[in-house]
């Protein structure tokens, strides 16, 4: 097979760098190059391998690097010593003073044993740019778009401007808004450490806070969306004053002269390997023109097929909400002061997971109605079991207007609302019901959790049953309780007002109220006595053991009312029961470990397919 190079091209893209006058690209195609040498690159600090290659049209050869999406054509040996390639995806970029070609998309085209013609090095040629009217080659090809362009680039007008004090402001190099953008636009997919003049047009799909940390840091980050991709940007300490109220979620804008770095995916939920530094020199111009901005793309993960990711991964998700908890005060380990709510999801591979929502997310979420809700970039945690939590780039959609929700809605109103559903929970993989760990085929009666073997072992035994509360024992339904990290033990009050952990060894202002409390629940079979810690006191209640005690010190009527209202009320119950030690003797203890509300519409269609089974 006879093949062709596209001989003296490689200069002409050399030269291309420099001016790129539209009529000496007009009727350029794709170059087909041998390649003459690959040399891997040693990847550091968890970087992608890069190869280096050198490439020839027959007349000049150049160095070249080839993009870590097309490492698998060197992995799989299809490019090797003098294969011939057809280039359709390149940029030149300048590194340590010389020219280097990005071969971003190529394909094989041969192979061949010798090299093709004899090729010198293009850095030695002395070049004359070519003239408005010089006419191309036609046997010369090269890709009339370097590189990958969203939209043609705008040529500047060349104008004579008024010379002004030079400013160190990011805003003095900020493009005009009638001028458009000062490089090539770049796709997010493209962009790489290697590329030094380029631009993006992209859509600010979600804008964080701005985050403290240290005595006088701060940052803020953002997620840009193109229809290639997304990438993370992120300003630091003055940079975040500059630009801050300049970008708003939602808005399309043109973005040059950020740093691109490796992302961190522990931080990141972009597709990009890359992510961005925003620095004072950075350019930063909202686009008006809202054609064809990129919409939210997902790439949904089944909560069955969690097990597969691994821990602190980033994912996107759709689900119902079977149930919404309410919001939980908590003291994080560096005494900061969180609240957050738990919901759980069902979907159609017949699997329930607990989602956490924090800070205003938690405080602003309203589910009604069991909606269908599409998350973006969730993180996946395993306390106890698979479970998922928004972090601060995180975004949820409520009923959107996607194929996948709208058969998810209609598999759950038609079956989902009468159906089983796993748990990833690591105790049990049996089947539950309403969320993690009950299971509403296999409740016990309050009897049979009494009269069972259950708790006799040296590990918990778990089960599931429904009661109605109906005594409450003791005057009190909270602790003092240590607010140091994960201590929890309960404190004294000292003579000079101060709080003492004997646990910790230290003195507090003020303890942490947390609930604690014993009480009955009963069936048509008996009556079983649990004991309740905080995040089900929360449940029962409706607000922390915190908010309760200032409510008591305000008005005692009040806070005892809300107290004797959570009285007979009907529950589904996830329990324990254990050995445990009470003065000298051995008893089984029971305790709640979620508390979840009838659903009365579920638990009818529950009741009623299993009705079904005994008939004939």
């Amino acid at each position: 097979m006879t093949v062709e190079l596209s001989k003296g091209i490689i200069d002409r893209m050399m030269r291309a760098y420099d001016k790129t006058p539209p009529e000496f690209l007009n009727g350029i195609t794709e170059p087909v190059l041998q390649v003459l040498f690959v040399k891997p690159i040693i990847a550091k600090d968890n970087q992608a391998q890069r190869n280096r290659l050198i490439i020839s049209d027959g007349a000049y050869f150049a160095q070249s690097l080839l993009a870590t999406t097309a490492n698998h054509l060197v992995d799989d040996n299809q490019i090797s010593k003098f294969t011939i390639v057809r280039i359709s995806n390149y940029s030149i970029t300048s590194l340590s003073d010389k020219r280097l070609i990005i071969l971003h998309e190529l394909c094989v085209v041969a192979q061949h044993d010798v090299k093709i013609g004899e090729p010198v090095n293009v850095e030695h040629v002395t070049r004359v740019q070519p003239t408005p009217t010089e006419t191309p080659d036609p046997s010369v090809s090269l890709r009339t778009q370097v590189p990958v362009l969203v939209h043609p680039p705008q040529q500047r007008p060349q104008q004579q401007q008024p010379k002004r004090p030079q400013q160190t402001s990011s805003t003095s190099s900020r493009p005009s808004k009638t001028t458009g953008p000062t490089h090539p636009i770049f796709s997010i997919e493209s962009l790489s450490p290697y590329e030094n003049k380029w631009t993006i047009k992209a859509h600010c799909t979600n804008k964080s806070d701005i985050i403290h940390f240290r005595e006088d840091g701060k940052l803020f980050n953002i997620t840009l969306m193109d229809e290639t991709g997304q990438i993370r940007a992120t300003a630091f300490n003055d940079v975040v004053d500059e630009l801050y109220d300049r970008i708003e979620e939602g808005k399309v804008y043109f973005i040059s002269k950020a740093r691109v770095n490796i992302a961190k995916k522990k931080f990141a939920i972009s597709t990009s390997d890359y992510e961005l530094k925003l620095e004072k020199t950075s350019e930063i111009e909202e686009c008006l023109d809202r054609s064809n901005v990129p919409i939210v793309k997902f790439n949904f993960h089944e909560l069955s097929k969690l097990e597969d990711l691994e821990k602190d991964a980033i994912c996107d998700v759709i689900g119902i909400v079977k149930h919404s908890s309410g919001i939980t005060e908590l003291t994080s380990k560096a005494g900061k002061q969180l609240v957050k709510r738990d919901i759980t999801l069902v979907d159609k591979s017949q699997y329930i997971v607990r989602l956490t929502l924090w800070g205003k997310q938690a405080e602003q979420f309203m589910a009604e109605n069991q909606p269908v809700i599409a998350f973006k970039g969730v993180k996946v945690g395993d306390f106890g079991g698979r479970t998922l939590s928004m972090i601060s780039s995180s975004k949820y959609y409520i009923t959107p207007d996607i194929p996948e929700a709208h058969i998810l809605r209609g598999w759950f109103d038609s079956q989902g609302h009468i159906a089983g559903f796993h748990s990833h929970l690591s105790h049990s993989s049996a089947t539950c019901g309403d969320d993690g760990g009950f299971k509403r085929n296999e409740f016990v009666t309050c009897r049979q959790a009494k009269d069972s073997d259950m708790g006799q072992s040296d590990n918990k035994d778990y089960f599931s049953c429904r009661g109605t509360v109906v005594n409450i024992k003791g005057d009190s339904v909270m602790y003092a309780a240590c607010p140091g990290d994960k201590c929890r033990k309960k404190v004294n009050e000292g003579p000079s007002g101060g709080w003492r952990c004997r646990e910790c060894e230290r003195d507090y202002s003020e303890p942490e109220y947390r609930y604690m409390l014993t009480m009955s629940i009963v069936d048509w079979t008996d009556e079983l006595w649990v004991q309740v810690f905080n995040d089900t006191g929360v449940m029962m209640f409706g607000m922390t053991a915190q908010a309760l005690y200032d409510l008591h010190e305000e008005d005692p009527d009040r806070a005892l009312d809300i107290v004797r209202k959570a009285k007979y009320k009907t529950y589904s119950f996830w329990c324990h029961a254990k050995q445990e030690r009470w003065n000298d003797r051995v008893r089984i203890g029971y305790g709640v470990n979620k508390i979840l509300p009838l659903e009365y519409r579920t638990e009818g269609h529950s009741l009623l397919t299993f009705i079904k089974q005994y008939e004939v």
